[in-house]
């Protein structure tokens, strides 16, 4: 299974963004995140974020690329278990069990989306509110002749981390 890891080029994120993604954790789109948005909410950072930030699950901060990459089972359940408490934690889900499933829908999207592209296929992400919703597109950049593990820090879920 593929999912895609936040990569940085350079600082911008950390401008752009209220809280940037840390480099190397795994991302989701998090669009769900704006769904009772409207134009009034759309101011500076947080536009930013709207506008153009995949969504990092473990710091639930945003990043403007992410690099798809292979992911191993043990990791995709350590996420989706760090989202799920961040659905209870943050959005009220009535329980963990009941934000788990959603959990593992959001990171099958992400699969989904990841699927068919090669290692280091790089994605952007860009969203708009319509009279429907949020509406997403994304950007697909191939992998070029430079090796983009030098960019990508790859770590593990198994260490501690703070929030």
């Amino acid at each position: 299974m593929k999912l895609a890891r936040a990569i940085h080029f350079d600082e911008s994120d950390s401008r752009v963004f209220h809280n940037p993604a840390r480099t190397g954790e795994w991302c989701i789109s998090g669009g769900f995140e704006f769904s009772n948005w409207s134009e009034a909410d759309l101011m500076g950072k947080a536009k930013q974020a709207f506008s153009n930030g995949w969504m990092g699950c473990e710091t639930f901060g945003r990043v403007s690329f992410v690099a798809v990459t292979q992911i191993e089972p043990q990791e995709k359940d350590a996420i989706a278990g760090l989202l799920a408490q961040h659905f209870v934690d943050i959005y009220g889900a009535p329980s963990l069990e009941a934000a788990h499933a959603v959990a593992l829908e959001e990171i099958a999207q992400m699969a989904e989306l990841c699927a068919d592209h090669d290692p280091n296929t790089l994605l952007t992400v860009a969203r708009e509110l319509t009279d429907a919703g949020v509406r997403e597109s994304y950007r697909v950049i191939a992998p070029q002749d430079a090796d983009l593990t030098q960019f990508a820090v790859h770590g593990s879920l198994d260490e501690p981390h703070t929030h």
